[in-house]
C-alpha cells in the first residue's frame, strides 16, 4: 500500500490517493468477531428470572459478515428448570441455557435498520420434561437510531408450555445516550409475552436503567423491571420469579 501510494504520488495523484485510502479505512471488515462476558445479579429473560434471584454469569459469541449476515450464541447458567423439576417429582440436570441465532441485518433509510432471523432456546439435558422446554422462535425488528421495535414468535412449544405453538413477545425498547454524560446510555423496556392457548400466563413487563461505558470494553449498568404477570403461576419454591426488582451487572467485551 505505501509502495502503490508513493508511486500514485509520483505520478501526481496523491490527492486520490488520499480519498481512496479513506474509503477504504471507513469500509467495514468483511468479517467481525466479537464476544462480551458478563455477571448480572441475577438472570431474568422478559421480565420472567431464570435464576431463581441468583446471579448468573453469561457469554455471547457473535459472528457478522459485511453483506448483513450474522450468527452468534449464548450462554448463561439457569435455575428455572432444576426447581421446576423438584416441585414436580422429578430431577433434572437442566442448569444451562444455550441459544443460537442467525440473521440478516440491512439499512432501508439513513440511521434505520431492518432485522430479520432464527433464534433457538437449547436446554441441555432436559430431556426428563414433557414438552421439552427447547424453543424455536423467528424474529423481526427495526431499528430507528436509539429506538428499536421488535416481534418474536414461536414455531413450537414455548418454553416447555403444552399446545403452546404459535405464542408471541412483542417489544420496543430505548437505548438514549445522554450527550453531556459521556458514555451514559439511558435504557428503557415495555414488552407483552402472550402465551397461545393460555392466556393466564400472558403478561407484560416494563424495564427502566442505565448504562455507563467505563472505557477500555468495560460497562456497568442496572436496572428496574416489573410485570403483571399472575404471582401465584410464577411463584416456584416460594419465590415470585415475576415481582418488581433491582438487576444489576457489569460486562466486558472483546
Amino acid at each position: 500500500m505505501r509502495k502503490l501510494s508513493q508511486a500514485l504520488a509520483t505520478a501526481g495523484l496523491a490527492s486520490l490517493a488520499l480519498a481512496a485510502g479513506i474509503a477504504r479505512a471507513d469500509d467495514p471488515p468483511e468479517h467481525s468477531f466479537t464476544g462480551k462476558v458478563a455477571l448480572y445479579s441475577e438472570y431474568e429473560y422478559r421480565g420472567i428470572s431464570q435464576t431463581s434471584e441468583k446471579p448468573a454469569l453469561q457469554l455471547n459469541l457473535d459472528y457478522a459478515h459485511k453483506s448483513g449476515f450474522y450468527l452468534g450464541t449464548f450462554l448463561s447458567n439457569i435455575k428455572w428448570l432444576e426447581d421446576t423439576a423438584e416441585v414436580n417429582g422429578f430431577d433434572t440436570n437442566a442448569r444451562v441455557e444455550w441459544d443460537i441465532y442467525g440473521g440478516y441485518r440491512f439499512e432501508v433509510a439513513k440511521d434505520t435498520t431492518v432485522d430479520v432471523g432464527y433464534l433457538r432456546y437449547e436446554y441441555p439435558s432436559s430431556g426428563a420434561f414433557n414438552p421439552k422446554p427447547n424453543t424455536d422462535e423467528i424474529y423481526a425488528g427495526i431499528t430507528w437510531q436509539w429506538l428499536n421495535v421488535k416481534y418474536s414468535h414461536s414455531i413450537n412449544n414455548t418454553f416447555g408450555i403444552p399446545n403452546s405453538k404459535n405464542s408471541y413477545f412483542i417489544e420496543g425498547n430505548i437505548a438514549y445516550p445522554i450527550e453531556q454524560v459521556k458514555g451514559l446510555t439511558l435504557t428503557a423496556h415495555l414488552g407483552h409475552q402472550e402465551y397461545k392457548n393460555n392466556d393466564a400466563l400472558s403478561y407484560t413487563v416494563w424495564k427502566a436503567g442505565a448504562v455507563y461505558d467505563f472505557g477500555n470494553n468495560w460497562n456497568v449498568g442496572g436496572y428496574v423491571k416489573g410485570t403483571d404477570a399472575e404471582e401465584a403461576l410464577y411463584t416456584v419454591k416460594v419465590k415470585d420469579w415475576s415481582k418488581d426488582r433491582l438487576v444489576a451487572f457489569v460486562s466486558y467485551s472483546f
